[in-house]
């Protein structure tokens, strides 16, 4: 298993069998956490009514995240616990943080859709569709004048191709020359919506190029070939190349976690997920050689290290109501006077 720590060493790799390997074993990692994530929430520990996974995009998040460094940063979209995952979290904070508790990421305050880390370079997660994206225009420039090479990714849908915002992120992005990737984790459907009845032109990569972009699209079947475009676009971003790469995938469960999906048939669930990056990660490494027990091995680990996250969360301690404003208000503003207290204020006056 690849430990956070160890995570952004692997991503310089090169290709090759030992470098899928590491591919798999985050990927797998990541779908184990989200399959965490959808029992925490049928146990009615989550906090809210509403959380998102992204069971069946794994290439998609450690495919592209294998092509970054420290230094980069990125923001992503409502489904984006992989993603945050892939550039190194802790999978306890996450889950901490998801059922809404003091040792999250965000003390409990962000929930499944708005965590964030600077640390890590996480602009934030959004619940709006395509509302992350013109944060990393701003933080690309920000890497341009400073000259630090890094790059900013902004991780989206296909539901915000539809979006206005995109377009001028894509404008900007293009006309000055920044360091930023616009990256489309296409998964067929914007909550009920198949793609081709949203819109005519479903070849996203050829709106980016109009732009001005570096386009390029990729099956996410093979988490190699999303890391090799990833790579290259990535590259050329450093450059003030700015990039759009759109991964097509297949989402195996609801828009969200409550959402039965009936406007798919079974028979076309069960064919798209058989369209399963992990499943063909491990089959193309067990045709090259890999010893299954290690994939086991690495199955094993990833599930104690996430059933682990579970217990975490459930033991971490509820934000103290104190903590509401904590974060929320400059730290030169003073805390703003709780009602009741305003109130008790008030009335000793009279």
């Amino acid at each position: 298993m690849t430990p956070p720590e160890t995570a952004a060493a692997s991503r310089t790799a090169p290709q090759s069998n030992t470098d899928l390997l590491g591919l798999y074993t985050d990927m797998r990692r990541v779908r184990t956490f989200e399959e965490r994530v959808g029992e925490l929430f049928v146990r009615g520990q989550s906090a809210g009514s509403m959380l998102h996974l992204s069971i069946g995009e794994e290439s998609a998040a450690v495919g592209v995240c294998s092509a970054m460094r420290d230094g980069d940063t990125f923001t992503t979209h409502h489904r984006g616990h992989g993603i945050f995952l892939a550039r190194g979290a802790d999978p306890n904070r996450m889950m901490a943080e998801i059922a809404g508790k003091q040792d999250g990421y965000c003390h409990g305050k962000g929930g499944s859709m708005h965590i964030a880390d600077m640390g890590l370079g996480h602009l934030g997660a959004n619940a709006i569709v395509g509302g992350g994206i013109p944060a990393v225009v701003g933080a690309g420039l920000v890497a341009k004048r400073r000259g630090t090479g890094a790059v900013s990714i902004a991780f989206f849908g296909d539901g915000a191709m539809q979006q206005g915002i995109l377009y001028e992120s894509m404008n900007m992005a293009a006309l000055w020359d920044l360091p930023v990737m616009f990256v489309c984790i296409n998964n067929q459907y914007g909550m009920g919506t198949r793609v081709d009845q949203a819109t005519r032109a479903t070849k996203f990569e050829e709106r980016a190029i109009a732009f001005g972009l570096a386009g390029r699209a990729v099956d996410g079947l093979d988490v190699l070939e999303v890391r090799e475009a990833a790579a290259e676009l990535v590259d050329g971003a450093r450059t003030g190349k700015p990039a759009f790469l759109s991964v097509d995938c297949y989402r195996f469960f609801g828009h969200a976690r409550k959402d039965k999906s009936p406007y798919r048939t079974e028979a076309e669930e069960t064919a798209g997920r058989k369209r399963d990056p992990v499943a063909h990660a491990r089959a193309a490494l067990l045709d090259a050689g890999t010893d299954e027990a290690l994939l086991d091995r690495i199955d094993g680990d990833a599930a104690t290290e996430m059933d682990a996250t579970i217990d975490f969360a459930v033991a971490s301690a509820e934000p103290p109501l104190s903590s509401m404003f904590l974060d929320v208000y400059g730290p030169d503003e003073p805390m703003p006077e709780p009602l009741a207290t305003r109130i008790d204020r008030v009335l000793a006056r009279e």
